[in-house]
């Protein structure tokens, strides 16, 4: 794909080079097997658990976008996730955000702690911390940033010069800046991962994760773990994504806009005493004076739905620590504030006076 304004390529993504209809979107290659034009031949394509047109359309895009070389498509973030941690082999060590989304933590501390391999969990905007963890078995280092709810910022291109110096792998989960507004390859990272279902989606109507990467030998030892555990995205759904991708700086830009407004406003309320907000896309949390008036909030708004998720264009508000962390232990919740005062606020692309609007009605 030639190189294009990343405007362009939302819109135009890669072209389904098997289709000669002259379809402007990507048709829905519904099939589950491919046949053979002979023995020894093949169309490139044979199982679609191993590759499909639809999905394989939307993987270049996803890859372009982000800078790649190879994108795979899952079912579910979680799932892209599962397949990330398959790098790392028992008794090497991984450094995380310690501020990462409560099912990646579950994932890390029931599964893959299970499997010999030890996580430690620290500030990974703390450059010298990280510097001091890294230890001689230490495999990669897997940072969110900013980080999911609390909102931390990590120097990607600082972590990356550490790893780099001692081989060790770069993980990074860009799922709330998209690669509208971050590009981690750029900066050094060696796979991305998104859930697909927040704001590469963007509408609320399917699942599906992502990892990128510009690595070669990364990417075969990606497939081969892609196709072994199966937990690729269906046809359907990697249609649902690309037609998302197509408005996708778009809405990264009226989110942006919403958001800092948003943002700002909260920032002059009596009953509202922190706002964590990193200047791009459409996270923004923040914490009431007590735990009622966070209940309240949660049951007063009417234009914004108290929901799980996050980055559609719907306006949703998620309450973490019965949520999103529920699974979190309690003392580590409380160390990063995650506390029954603080809400999650996903800023949809509604008129942003209706948002601001519905937040002050519920808060008096």
């Amino acid at each position: 794909m030639q190189t294009q304004n990343i405007n362009t390529l939302c819109v135009h993504g890669a072209r389904d080079e098997n289709n000669r209809t002259g379809a402007v979107t990507v048709p829905v290659y519904q099939s589950a097997t491919f046949a053979h034009p002979s023995v020894g031949e093949s169309t490139g394509y044979d199982y679609s658990r191993l590759q499909n047109p639809t999905r394989e359309s939307l993987e270049k895009t996803v890859a372009a976008l982000e800078g790649g070389t190879d994108a795979l498509a899952f079912s579910t973030g979680m799932s892209a996730l599962s397949v990330l941690m398959e790098l790392v082999s028992s008794g090497e060590h991984v450094i995380a955000s310690c501020d990462l989304y409560g099912g990646s933590v579950r994932l890390l501390d029931n599964v893959v702690k299970r499997r010999g391999i030890s996580v430690q969990y620290l500030q990974t905007g703390d450059i010298s911390a990280v510097e001091q963890a890294m230890k001689d078995n230490t495999k990669a280092v897997f940072v969110e940033s900013p980080t999911n709810p609390m909102m931390q910022i990590t120097d990607l291109a600082a972590i990356s010069s550490l790893c780099k110096k001692r081989g060790i792998l770069m993980f990074v989960d860009n799922t709330f800046m998209t690669p509208i507004f971050q590009q981690p390859l750029s900066l050094g990272a060696d796979v991305v991962l998104h859930s697909g279902t927040k704001y590469l989606g963007g509408h609320n109507d399917t699942l599906a994760g992502f990892l990128v990467t510009a690595n070669a030998e990364l990417s075969e030892k990606l497939r081969f773990f892609y196709k072994t555990i199966g937990a690729c995205l269906a046809p359907w759904d990697s249609f649902l994504i690309q037609r998302g991708i197509k408005t996708l700086a778009l809405r990264m830009e009226r989110i942006t806009d919403n958001a800092k407004k948003v943002a700002a406003w909260l920032e002059t309320q009596p009953k509202i005493q922190s706002v964590l907000y990193p200047g791009k896309s459409g996270m923004v949390t923040f914490t009431t004076d007590n735990a009622d008036t966070a209940r309240q909030i949660l049951g007063g708004v009417k234009t914004i739905l108290f929901a799980e998720s996050l980055g559609g264009v719907e306006s949703l508000i998620t309450y973490p620590i019965m949520q999103t962390h529920a699974d979190v232990p309690v003392d580590v919740r409380e160390q990063l504030g995650i506390t029954d005062r603080l809400l999650r606020l996903s800023v949809g692309i509604e008129a942003v006076d209706d948002i601001i609007a519905d937040l002050e009605n519920a808060l008096l």
